[in-house]
């Protein structure tokens, strides 16, 4: 969804969305960073993601959602929270007309984190 111009920072892809979506993009940002302060910030296939050893979740902007990608195993030891949500393998979509849901995106992290630190973490970055 972001402009023409290909972005090189997660900042650079928030600030190309459209603008009534760049608030919602800072604040998934904000959540992600403060569930994972020592996390690397960079953009893997054109879409903010976010590192410990390996990736642990991505996010990215389109039309009507914003894209969350935190791995099968999440989904599944989220699946009571998440039932609300439109899932795929690995991916949730947040709704662009609804607020986002910061709690569970933080815990959905921090669930990241913690597989990581133990050694269940899938993605490579």
């Amino acid at each position: 969804m972001p402009s023409k111009l290909k972005p090189t920072t997660i900042e650079e892809y928030i600030d190309a969305a459209p603008a009534d979506v760049q608030e919602k993009l800072r604040q998934i940002h904000k959540t992600i960073r403060a569930a994972a302060p020592r996390a690397k910030e960079e953009l893997k296939w054109g879409r903010p993601a976010y590192s410990y050893q390996k990736i642990l979740v991505m996010f990215a902007a389109f039309k009507n959602h914003i894209g969350f990608y935190p791995m099968p195993s999440v989904l599944k030891a989220f699946a009571a929270d998440l039932k609300k949500f439109k899932t795929g393998e690995g991916s949730i979509q947040f709704p662009l007309d609804k607020p986002l849901p910061l709690s569970l995106i933080s815990k959905m992290v921090k669930y990241r984190v913690k597989e990581s630190k133990d050694g269940t973490i899938q993605w490579r970055s």
